[in-house]
C-alpha cells in the first residue's frame, strides 16, 4: 500500500479488533502513555466505540478519500452510527472554522485600517521632519553633514534589522506567549470534546491518584507502565495503579495490543494443550506476537495449521510440559482438566522443579485446587487462568483472564496475557478465578436465555421479533452480545461461538458453587433447565443461542 501522509487531527479509517474498519480521529495520546516501539503508528480515537489505540499507519486509511467504499462494505447499525457522529463532528468543525475565519478577516481589516493611519501618520511625521531640516540647513550651513550623519545611522540600523529578521523567534521557534499556536494538544482535546465523540478524559498528574471505589482491584496499563504507584483515568475508561493494600490485583493492557503488534513475546518456551475453540484463537495470537509455542491436541490433526504458522509439535502433554517453561491448557470441564494432567503421559509426568502449568479451563474450585496441590507437591508452579470471551474474542485477542495462583508466574506470562486478551485480572490464592469465572458465566447465560423467552414472547404475541431488537439495541441493555446473539436467532444461525453444552455446565457448576455456601441462585437454577431442555433437542454442539429453541418445541 501506498504510502500516507497522516498527521495529528486528521480523520481516519483503522482497523481494530472485532471490529471492521472503523471511523477514528488522529489525537495525542495521554501524556504518561508511551509510544508503541517499532513502526511508525498513531494514537487513534474511535467514533461510536470505547475503543482507543496505537494504529500502525499502514493500517490507517484518509477518512474522505475512502468513505464511500467503507460504506459500501459496511452496513451495520451500528457503524453507521459511527459514521453519522463523524458527520456531525464535521458539520460542528465547518460551522467553527467559519466563525474563526469572519473573526479572523474582522481582524485583519481593524488591522489594515490601522496601518493605513499608521501611514498617514507617518508621512505627516516626515514632511515636518523635512520641513525642520531644511530650516536647520540654512540657519546654520550643516545640512550636508547632518545628512551624511543620518545616512550613516539608518545604514548601521540595517543589519540589525536583519538579524532580528533571522533571529530563532524568526525561524519558527515561538515565544512562551506563542508556544499553543503550533498544534496544541489543548485545542485537540477541545474541539474532541465539543464534538460527538465527547468523553475523552485525558489523565491526571502523577500527584493526583484516582481513588478505586473497590480496593481489592487495582488496575493498570501492562505493556506501558513499570511504576505500580502511578494512576491513570484512560479515555472513558478509568485504569488505576495503586500501592497494593491487598492480594487482589488486576493488570488491563492496553487496548488492543495484539492487534498493533506492540507486544514483546517473553523469551521463555510457551506449551498449549487443547486446540478448541478457544484455544485455537489463543495459540494463533501467541505465534502471531512471536512466543515459541509447543501445542498438542487430543486429535493431532488440528496441530497441522499451527504447525504451519510456525509452532512445534508435542507427542504427549507430558512431553510438551518438559520441554517448555510454561505450559498453557484449555480444555472442556472438570474431567477433562484431571485427566490431561493425571491421565497416562499426562502433564503431571512432566513436571519437575521450576516448570510452570496454567489452566485456561473453566472449572470448578476443588477441581484447579486439586490439580494445583498435585502440580506444586513435584515442585512446579501454578496458576489458574480461565478465559471469559467467545470464539470470535479468542480469535481478535480480545479475552478477559481471571487468574489466581502463584502471582510471580502471573507476572511471567505478562506478554502471553497480552497477546490473547485486552484484560487480566490477578483474584489472588487458587480458586478464586474459578469461582469467579462461575458467576461470570451464570450472568452470561441467565441473560441468554432471557432474550431467547423474550423473542419467543414477542413471536407468540405477534410481536416483531426484528423490532423488539431495535428497541433494544436503542436502550440500556445494548451491547454487542445481545445484537450478535439477537441475530442469530433470527437468522437461524446457530454455528457455534460458544457451546451451548458448556454454558449448561457452567451453570451447573455455578448452582453447586451456591449450594456449597447455601446461597439462592434460582434464576440460574430455572436457566439451567431451559438449557437442559435445548440438549435434549439435541443442540448440545450449537451456539449457547440455540437455547431459543428449547421455547418453540
Amino acid at each position: 500500500m501506498a504510502a500516507v501522509n497522516l498527521r495529528l487531527g486528521d480523520l481516519v479509517w483503522g482497523k481494530l479488533g472485532r471490529y471492521p474498519p472503523w471511523p477514528g480521529k488522529i489525537v495525542n495520546p495521554p501524556k504518561d502513555l508511551k509510544k508503541p516501539r517499532g513502526k511508525k503508528c498513531f494514537f487513534v480515537k474511535f467514533f461510536g466505540t470505547e475503543d482507543h489505540a496505537w494504529i500502525k499507519v499502514e493500517q490507517l486509511k484518509p477518512y474522505h478519500a475512502h468513505k464511500e467504499e467503507m460504506i459500501k462494505i459496511n452496513k451495520g447499525k451500528r457503524f453507521q452510527q459511527a459514521v453519522d457522529a463523524v458527520e456531525e463532528f464535521l458539520k460542528k468543525a465547518k460551522g467553527k472554522d467559519q466563525a474563526s475565519s469572519h473573526n479572523s478577516n474582522e481582524e485583519k481589516n481593524r488591522r489594515n485600517s490601522s496601518e493605513e493611519r499608521g501611514k498617514q501618520s507617518a508621512g505627516e511625521e516626515k514632511r515636518k521632519a523635512g520641513l525642520s531640516e531644511g530650516k536647520l540647513k540654512k540657519s546654520t550651513g550643516e545640512g550636508k553633514k547632518r545628512a551624511s550623519s543620518v545616512s550613516s545611522e539608518r545604514g548601521s540600523k540595517s543589519p540589525l534589522k536583519r538579524a532580528l529578521d533571522q533571529s530563532p523567534r524568526k525561524r519558527g521557534r515561538p515565544p512562551k506567549d506563542e508556544k499553543d499556536l503550533t498544534i496544541p494538544e489543548s485545542s485537540t482535546v477541545k474541539r474532541v470534546m465539543t464534538g460527538t465523540v465527547a468523553g475523552f478524559k485525558w489523565p491526571p498528574g502523577v500527584s493526583e491518584p484516582v481513588k478505586d471505589g473497590d480496593p481489592h482491584f487495582h488496575h493498570f496499563l501492562l505493556s506501558q507502565t513499570e511504576k505500580p504507584a502511578v494512576c491513570y483515568q484512560a479515555i472513558t475508561k478509568k485504569l488505576k495503579v495503586c500501592e497494593e493494600e491487598t492480594g487482589s490485583t488486576s493488570i488491563q493492557a492496553a487496548d488492543s495490543t495484539a492487534v498493533n503488534g506492540s507486544i514483546t513475546p517473553t523469551d521463555k518456551k510457551i506449551g498449549f494443550l487443547g486446540l478448541g475453540l478457544m484455544g485455537s484463537g489463543i495459540v494463533s495470537n501467541l505465534l502471531k506476537m512471536g512466543h515459541t509455542v509447543t501445542v498438542w491436541n487430543r486429535t493431532a490433526e488440528k496441530c497441522d495449521l499451527f504447525i504451519q504458522e510456525g509452532a512445534r509439535l508435542g507427542r504427549t502433554p507430558a512431553e510438551v510440559v518438559s520441554t517448555c517453561d510454561i505450559t498453557f491448557a484449555c480444555v472442556s470441564d472438570p474431567k477433562a482438566a484431571k485427566d490431561l494432567v493425571l491421565g497416562p503421559s499426562g502433564v503431571l509426568q512432566g513436571i519437575r522443579p521450576g516448570k510452570c502449568y496454567v489452566d485456561m479451563s473453566t472449572v470448578d474450585a476443588d477441581t484447579v485446587t486439586e490439580l494445583a496441590q498435585v502440580i506444586v507437591s513435584r515442585g512446579g508452579r501454578f496458576l489458574e487462568a480461565p478465559v471469559s470471551g467467545n470464539q470470535q474474542l479468542s480469535n481478535d485477542g480480545m479475552l478477559v483472564i481471571l487468574a489466581a495462583g502463584d502471582r510471580g508466574l502471573y507476572e511471567d506470562c505478562s506478554s502471553c496475557f497480552q497477546a490473547m486478551g485486552k484484560t487480566s485480572f490477578f483474584l489472588g490464592e487458587v480458586g478464586n478465578a474459578a469461582k469467579m469465572m462461575l458467576i461470570v458465566n451464570m450472568v452470561q447465560g441467565s441473560f441468554m436465555a432471557t432474550i431467547a423467552e423474550g423473542l419467543t414472547l414477542a413471536q407468540v404475541t405477534g410481536q416483531s421479533q426484528q423490532t423488539l431488537l431495535d428497541i433494544l439495541n436503542q436502550g440500556q441493555l445494548a451491547s454487542i452480545f445481545l445484537d450478535q446473539k439477537c441475530q442469530n436467532i433470527l437468522q437461524g444461525n446457530f454455528k457455534p461461538d460458544f457451546y451451548l453444552k458448556y454454558i449448561q455446565k457452567d451453570l451447573r457448576l455455578a448452582i453447586a458453587l451456591g449450594d456449597s455456601v447455601n446461597h439462592p441462585t434460582p434464576m440460574a437454577a430455572a436457566a439451567n433447565e431451559v438449557y437442559k431442555r435445548a440438549k435434549a433437542l439435541d443442540q448440545s454442539d450449537n451456539d449457547m443461542s440455540a437455547v431459543y429453541r428449547a421455547y418453540i418445541h
